[in-house]
């Protein structure tokens, strides 16, 4: 059975319609209006083995902000939807990624509790007009609309791109790792108290 969802919000601040299939293979569509951002969202959800088509209509000339967040929140809204009732999922998944110099992990808990935790290098300046804050705004909406628990730890880096891109991959690595179906246990919700 495919695991896909469609989400649509619509703001003062920003239009998103998003539809995010899991266990997929092909090619993401990303228009968020931030270049950046889509080049990280593409590499996430390529090595996360899903498939989205997503266009933002946001107000960028405000700032990126509003765009990166509300595309979290609907992100994350969709993998809740697909990932459907938890049944068989792995639950836990973990990846740690080396992008030249720089190294990334992240862990992934399908909880049903979102937690965001993010600790190393202070991401405080730009990418060319991307400000590196904005990555911890979408890891943040993505995993409480998730309702996941996440850590981000950048462990080493240097080249501001190699360190986003080495957290945008990491995360989706990990989150295939969780959201893939345990043969062992692939009709059992995998927690002690029954329920995620």
């Amino acid at each position: 059975m495919e695991r896909k969802a469609k989400i649509e919000r619509k703001t003062a601040e920003t239009d998103i319609s998003l539809t995010l299939t899991l266990e997929s293979v092909q090619t993401s569509q990303i228009q968020t209006g931030v270049p950046f951002f889509d080049h990280m969202l593409t590499s996430m959800t390529r090595h996360g083995r899903m498939s989205m088509v997503l266009a933002c209509d946001g107000d960028i000339q405000v700032d990126d902000h509003h765009s990166v967040e509300d595309t979290g929140i609907c992100m994350g809204k969709a993998f809740r939807k697909a990932i459907g009732d938890r049944k068989g999922i792995t639950r836990f998944g973990e990846a740690v990624v080396p992008m030249d110099e720089a190294l990334s992990m992240c862990a992934v808990d399908l909880s049903g509790r979102g937690f965001f935790q993010y600790s190393g290098i202070d991401l405080q300046g730009y990418i060319r007009t991307y400000s590196e804050e904005l990555t911890l705004e979408f890891l943040r909406s993505f995993a409480m609309n998730a309702e996941l628990t996440l850590h981000v730890r950048l462990l080493e880096g240097i080249n501001r791109h190699h360190v986003h891109e080495s957290i945008y991959k990491s995360l989706g690595i990990a989150l295939y790792r969780a959201y893939c179906i345990d043969s062992v246990g692939s009709e059992e919700i995998p927690s002690t108290k029954g329920i995620l």
